[in-house]
């Protein structure tokens, strides 16, 4: 069986340690070439090969890392698209898990706030409500309903990672909240005459519980937020579809829609799935898949896209894909491969994760036996602290003191925001590339684009159209040639000369199939339609195509040529010398010319190129702008290569490479020391754009050329490009300050936890908020503007 790529989502994890452990479990299984777990998804990517291991396999080696599989899927079913109905089942879950911490965390609330009722008397004035028996037995009841009701779930999380060895953070807080419960305990005893004197901090555990529950429902809520990109795309399909079958035209749910199935869609509907235009004209946006809010017109022959919105006309549309196969459901997939790929800088956390628990855990264990070894010591240190922090109390003698660090070093530590750091800031930035036409196929390429240095550019497709166009449009009468020097008696507008010669051109064109004939007739249809013209058809007789030089006919009883100049000569016309200048500069730009006569007289001149995309040239300045060195590598000519490249502002030019050679190109410039990033579209760019640090590839391109790029671009416009880079730098800052206030967090606070400054319930409240904190500052990247220079403009 080939290589399988399977996404499995996964339950029960809680921080960067569930992850390693996950990771470690997944990468032990036979045939596993890769596992990556992600924190924020909850979901692990698996590449594996099939002929070794199953799906099976895959889950039992889930659950025997001490977690469950959310959902059996198998590989189809990854990545697909919405049901009919409109549901899935990662937004049920999702749903379903935040009112899970919902409800727990009010029913920990429910227990803790008569908790903190009961104590703030004696706290606050040293009355005891109901004698110190009651108010002992009671703080331990309360917080042991809250630890083990809906604080149950930490307790069974902490206890399946200890015995499978990769302890967790509810290790963590199962061990602080179970010790200050015990103090409860004695304290109870105590009453009874039973055990020694000793503080009660039975509420504080409960609090903590409270506390924690409340962090971890924040937390699911901002995650949900941080993910809203790829839960609005899962339900975005349309539900149901008019069908014409049998002349009859029918609705049925887009699951059951067939391939060739022919679909109407009426103003102000979705598109049910993607098709070609077969009838009527409209205009469509489509902003779900380029991120443009420009509608474009569609006619027949047109290709549409699934879930876009059909605006003003009715369109019938034939299907050509359904289901998995569709665009939405390939940016769906690209969206979750991006959010499940591991990143560089995340490998530094990783490390640091993978023995977080027991090192705090030892570090726990060593801070109460400072306390206990060295009372003196660190009472002074206690005494001079409970000078200006009102929670700590000096008096609470020796044994209570210790035990108080210690908790507070255990429910401080905070693996979860190095966890979620990196994963959080990739899920919103991919979210946002994928509403921005900018589809991220490997989160890595987000690291290493916004390390690049070098941009190097395919022309044919990229920087141009990658067809033939007319650029230029010289006609006889309008070029400043007189009588007096051998040009043309009679004078007449600009706009007049040129659509004369264009309608003849065209007509006779029409008769060709040749790329250069077909340039010409569309630029005529288009230059008719934008001056709103009806343009009445030409007449065309006796037409003659020769092979390399032009085409002659009869245009309503006039002899017409278009070809090269010595076809005109052939035919008995003289190209006239003061045409000879236009001809050399608009071939000088790499253009070809065609000369037009009519009846013997030249009429003027048609030039042709592959054009450049209307927005190459602000493309290429901005990235410019941005520090960038840019280039171009092409297969063609020197000449053509650089009339180019001057256009569009690009300074070194690869000319002459052939299909082949391209990806060697890109070593040397590696080689050099250079970090580069291909722009490419064709079959022949494949190669390099795999050999490049990151591969560009131009979604109107050919699908290798896409499934080679780490990064697609949907709209195949270089402002794209421009769009990716700056994406990626946002989202790199976002992981540098997310990492940077982990670190820090953990840094400050644990030894200010060791030295008994913080309370315990205090240190909770300060743990749960970091996590938040690396969540919230995650999703603030929905706010970066990544739109290019040309857009803003505009």
């Amino acid at each position: 069986m080939p290589v399988t790529i399977q996404k499995i989502d996964i339950e029960g994890m809680h921080c960067a340690s569930c992850v390693a452990a996950v990771e470690r479990s997944l990468a032990k299984v036979p045939g596993v070439k890769s596992a990556a777990v992600n924190l924020a998804t909850e979901s692990a990517s698996v590449e594996y090969d099939g002929a070794q291991s199953g799906m099976d396999a895959l889950r039992k080696a889930i659950e025997d890392a001490g977690y469950t599989v959310a959902r059996r899927d198998d590989d189809d079913d990854a990545g697909a698209a919405p049901e009919a109905d409109g549901t899935n089942d990662e937004l049920t879950r999702d749903e379903r898990k935040v009112s899970e911490a919902h409800r727990r965390m009010w029913f920990a609330w429910a227990g803790t706030l008569p908790i903190i009722a009961w104590m703030l008397p004696e706290m606050i004035a040293g009355v005891v409500i109901g004698g110190m028996t009651t108010f002992s037995f009671g703080m331990l009841l309360l917080s042991a309903l809250v630890l083990f009701v809906p604080g149950s779930d930490t307790f069974r999380s902490a206890f399946r990672s200890a015995i499978h060895l990769s302890p967790n953070m509810d290790v963590l807080i199962a061990m602080g909240t179970l010790a200050a419960l015990a103090t409860g305990v004695i304290a109870v005893l105590h009453q009874f005459g039973i055990g020694p004197a000793f503080a009660n901090f039975a509420g504080v555990a409960g609090m903590i519980m409270a506390f924690h529950l409340t962090g971890r429902y924040v937390e699911a809520k901002a995650k949900g937020r941080a993910s809203q990109a790829i839960k609005r795309l899962l339900t975005l399909e349309a539900r149901d579809a008019a069908v014409l079958r049998d002349g009859q035209e029918i609705r049925v749910p887009v699951a059951s829609l067939q391939i060739g199935d022919v679909m109407v869609v009426r103003p102000g509907e979705k598109i049910p799935t993607d098709g070609v235009v077969v009838g009527g004209e409209s205009s469509v946006d489509e902003s779900l898949a380029t991120g443009e809010s420009m509608p474009v017109a569609r006619s027949e022959g047109a290709a549409v896209i699934g879930a876009t919105i059909n605006l003003d006309g009715v369109l019938r549309v034939r299907a050509t894909r359904i289901g998995k196969d569709t665009f939405l459901s390939h940016v769906i997939r690209m969206v979750e491969e991006a959010q499940g790929s591991k990143v560089p800088i995340q490998a530094f956390a990783d490390r640091i994760t993978a023995v977080f628990v027991p090192v705090v855990v030892g570090i726990a264990l060593g801070t109460l036996a400072l306390w206990l070894l060295f009372p003196a010591f660190f009472g002074g240190i206690a005494v001079w602290l409970g000078s200006f922090l009102p929670w700590v109390n000096p008096g609470l003698g020796s044994g209570a003191l210790a035990l108080y660090a210690a908790i507070a070093v255990l429910v401080i530590a905070c693996p979860c925001a190095l966890g979620l750091a990196t994963p959080t800031a990739i899920m919103v930035g991919s979210g946002m590339g994928a509403q921005n036409g900018v589809l991220i196929r490997n989160g890595a390429a987000m690291q290493v684009l916004q390390e690049v240095d070098t941009i190097i550019f395919d022309k044919t497709g990229t920087i141009t159209e990658g067809r033939p166009g007319v650029t230029d449009v010289v006609a006889a009468a309008t070029h400043g040639g007189g009588a007096a020097d051998g040009g043309p008696a009679n004078g007449s507008s600009p706009d007049d000369a040129q659509s004369a010669l264009l309608r003849l051109a065209a007509a006779v064109e029409a008769g060709s199939e040749h790329p250069l004939s077909r340039a010409v007739v569309e630029y005529a249809a288009e230059r008719t339609h934008a001056a709103g013209e009806q343009g009445d058809a030409a007449t065309v007789t006796d037409f003659k195509s020769v092979t390399g030089r032009g085409v002659r006919g009869m245009v309503d009883g006039r002899t017409v040529l278009v070809g090269t100049s010595a076809f005109l000569e052939e035919n008995g016309v003289t190209a006239p010398a003061w045409l000879q200048p236009e001809k050399a500069r608009l071939e000088d730009q790499a253009k070809t010319v065609m000369w037009v006569a009519a009846d013997g007289e030249p009429l003027g001149l048609i030039a042709v190129a592959d054009r450049v995309k209307a927005d190459s040239a602000a493309a290429v300045r901005e990235l410019t702008g941005m520090g960038f060195r840019t280039a171009m590598i092409t297969g063609d000519n020197e000449r053509t290569a650089a009339a180019i490249a001057r256009e569009v502002g690009i300074s070194t030019v690869i000319a002459n490479v052939m299909p082949g050679d391209k990806a060697a190109e890109i070593t040397r410039l590696q080689q050099g020391g250079r970090r580069v990033a291909m722009v490419g579209d064709g079959i022949n760019d494949a190669p390099a754009l795999t050999q490049a640090d990151v591969g560009i590839a131009i979604g109107t391109g050919t699908d290798v050329a896409i499934e080679a790029g780490d990064i697609v671009l949907v709209r195949g416009t270089l402002t794209a490009v421009v769009k990716a880079v700056k994406l990626s730098r946002a989202t790199f800052r976002k992981i540098r300050q997310n990492l940077f206030w982990a670190f820090f967090y953990n840094v400050v606070m644990i030894p200010l936890a060791i030295l008994g400054a913080l309370h315990p319930v205090l240190a909770e409240i300060a743990m749960a908020t970091s996590s938040i904190n690396v969540v919230t500052n995650s999703r603030r990247l929905q706010k970066a503007d990544i739109s290019s220079g040309t857009e803003t403009q505009q």
